[in-house]
Order: structure tokens, then sequence, then C-alpha cells
């Protein structure tokens, strides 16, 4: 079993995946299962995708700081499975390692 596989940016189904960068860097390249809720805002905002505090919620930025900021005010509301998965390059470069895989 490849590190993807073992968890990094393991593809679930029942993952929320969130970036949370600004809405013009979401438009230069995402995850293709991302929400955009931007770092500053996903206070006031997490309730429109997810009530369910025990949710698996993975966060990405684009070096991991703000993504960072955004699991510690999730941890502090109560929300309890929340990983900070780093910068949207590295995110990006295990979707396509897993595709690739997937095609083979």
């Amino acid at each position: 079993m490849s590190l993807f596989n073992k968890g990094y940016a393991e593809q679930d189904s029942s993952a929320i995946w969130i970036d949370v960068r600004t809405a013009g860097e979401f438009s230069t390249g995402h995850h293709p299962e991302a929400v955009n809720i931007p770092y500053d805002v996903i206070a006031s905002q997490i309730a429109s995708v997810t009530e369910d505090k025990n949710a698996d919620i993975r966060l990405y930025c684009r070096s991991g700081r703000r993504s960072g900021i955004a699991q510690m005010t999730l941890k502090n509301m109560g929300y309890t499975n929340v990983r900070n998965e780093g910068g949207v390059n590295k995110v990006m470069k295990s979707v396509k390692k897993a595709e690739s895989a997937n095609n083979k």
C-alpha cells in the first residue's frame, strides 16, 4: 500500500475536503472534491458544509499555515476529526499519483 493510501491525502468518499485559500487562489486549481471556504470565515460557514462534529474534514491551503489556523478554529468549535493536509501542491501531487495508479 502506498503512502497515499495510508492516509496523507487519501481518496475517501466520506471525507470533506475544504480549500481554505481565497476564491481567486481556488480558481487556479484545487482538489477535485474540495469546496472553498477561506480560513478567515470558516467558523461562520462550516455549517453550510457539515454540522457533524465527527465528520472527516481535510483542510489545505498554499503552504499549510492557513489550513493550520482553520484546523484550530474548527477544533475549538468541537470538530474532532480535522486534518491539516498542508499545501495544495502536495495535495495535488497525491491526487495525480492516485489517479495514475488507478489508470494502470
